[in-house]
């Protein structure tokens, strides 16, 4: 890793080569003898998936300090250093682990698969009838072909919680679809057809969730009907920028992959009514986020919990905004000045402080509407404190 010191080190200054034990796994860095503690910290943060904050270092039985430099903390090439991370100041989906490489199995594992029984005739002229198709835990390996038969009369297809591998473009011949359910199966990026998916122009929910997944392509653009869509716990890297074109978009939930960024042409959702973003790899949010004016259940962390009802816009309801276990530094400066209805604000496992929320405009009238929730609360006897702080208002 000679030279490959990052930011802390160039080809006209030395570096050193140190191993840092974590989690059962030996992490090789290089950087210049001159770099600080908390340099270290950085370069190990998207290695480890610890913020700095949470990370303690020690080397020879003492904790290093932050601000020191290595050389002054003896520490020299071929340094052996251990890490130990504090409970929940982290970021993405975890501490990444020896086993982290490992695909994550969402559903009970069983001995044996079984086989789904056949489906009769009284069954296929059922889903023709309904237009609903309901697999979900059937331990299918493929999708039968009984539901190709029944064409553009299927509404909905819920295939989720199965052993599935693969999303033929067949699935396009359900022309009619408007809720395809393919959540908790084996799928890879190259075993689904989106071809076929995104030829469903129909579609208003796609659930995707806790598969194998890295991308998203951009003809998801086309979706154009879409009002959900459900891609959390892959391991997407990152959101397309077409996702500006479906502002029919209500609810996104993208939570526990490895994104890094969101594109600013987010703000052309103008219809997001709730957004998850939490556990990924975020260090910032983009301006435009201060676009989504009408953001107002759950923001960024969706917490269920029932509305008394949704009317036009949908001003009375509740704005929440959860941002936890992300590297997040700062919000965008819109955000409390926008977002007029944000009423709580989770920052949890994030390295926002106080300090720099009381700069924002919008602030105060954020924190009025927070302590006039908080005081509701109180009132039908739900106990919360009014006192904010940076990881507040976690329900």
């Amino acid at each position: 890793m000679e030279g490959d010191g990052g930011p802390y080190s160039d080809l006209s200054t030395p570096t050193m080569n140190v191993h840092v034990k974590f989690s059962g796994r030996s992490i090789p860095i290089s950087l210049s003898p001159d770099s600080t503690v908390g340099d270290l910290k950085s370069l190990l943060q998207p290695l480890t998936n610890v913020l700095p904050r949470g990370q303690k270092l020690i080397f020879k039985g003492k904790v290093l300090v932050d601000a020191t430099s290595l050389k002054s903390s003896e520490v020299t090439n071929g340094s052996k250093l251990m890490l130990m991370a504090s409970q929940g100041l982290h970021q993405g989906d975890g501490p990444i682990t020896k086993e982290a490489s490992k695909p994550v199995n969402f559903r009970k594992i069983h001995d044996k698969i079984k086989e789904a029984p056949p489906v009769d005739k009284s069954r296929s002229e059922r889903w023709k009838l309904t237009g609903i198709i309901a697999l979900s835990e059937s331990h299918l390996k493929v999708i039968p072909d009984e539901v190709w038969a029944c064409g553009p009369s299927v509404r909905v297809l819920d295939i989720k919680n199965n052993y599935l591998r693969e999303v033929p473009a067949k699935i396009g011949s359900l022309s009619s679809m408007q809720k395809l359910f393919l959540s908790a199966n084996d799928i890879l990026d190259d075993c689904i057809s989106w071809e076929g998916v995104t030829s469903l122009k129909s579609l208003t929910v796609l659930s995707v969730s806790q598969n194998h997944l890295t991308t998203l392509p951009s003809a998801l653009g086309t979706l154009t009907s879409l009002r959900e869509l459900h891609v959390s716990y892959n391991k997407l890297t990152c959101l397309p920028v077409e996702i500006q074109l479906l502002t029919q978009l209500q609810v996104l939930k993208a939570s526990n992959n490895r994104i890094s960024s969101v594109p600013s042409s987010i703000g052309n959702c103008i219809s997001l009514i709730e957004v998850d973003l939490s556990s990924n790899l975020l260090v910032e949010l983009p301006h435009t986020f201060g676009n989504l004016q009408y953001l107002k259940k759950k923001f960024l962390h969706w917490i269920k919990r029932k509305a008394s009802s949704y009317t036009g816009m949908g001003l009375a309801m509740v704005q929440t905004l959860h941002l936890d276990n992300n590297g997040l530094k700062s919000l965008p400066s819109t955000l409390f000045k926008m977002c007029s209805q944000l009423s709580t604000l989770d920052l949890h496992g994030t390295e926002i402080t106080m300090d720099l929320l009381r700069q924002f405009e919008g602030w105060n009238d954020f924190d009025e509407r927070r302590r006039l929730k908080h005081q509701k609360q109180l009132d039908f006897r739900v106990g919360s404190s009014a006192k904010f702080d940076e990881g507040a208002d976690k329900n």
